[in-house]
């Protein structure tokens, strides 16, 4: 049995969008590096202030899940 070699225009356009995608995570991850570079000591010296500002948000985010959901389900039994 002999297959068709030429490629179907979605293959070649899911090819085109996986290297876009590629390319722009690249290009984020440079940009990125550069920042941290430039501004190393900005955001060292600022480090201690954002960890202190994380806690009251996951306190108030982060207690929500998993915890009083199925009040009124189903009968509780001590």
């Amino acid at each position: 049995m002999s297959r068709d070699v030429t490629s179907h225009p979605k293959d070649a356009n899911l090819s085109w969008e996986v290297a876009a995608k590629w390319a722009l995570t690249v290009a984020l991850v440079a940009a990125a590096l550069f920042l941290l570079r430039d501004h190393e000591k900005h955001l060292f010296s600022a480090l201690p202030y954002i960890l202190l500002l994380a806690c009251p948000l996951l306190h108030l985010f982060g207690h929500h899940h998993g915890h009083g959901h199925d009040k009124g389900k189903g009968d509780r039994s001590n």
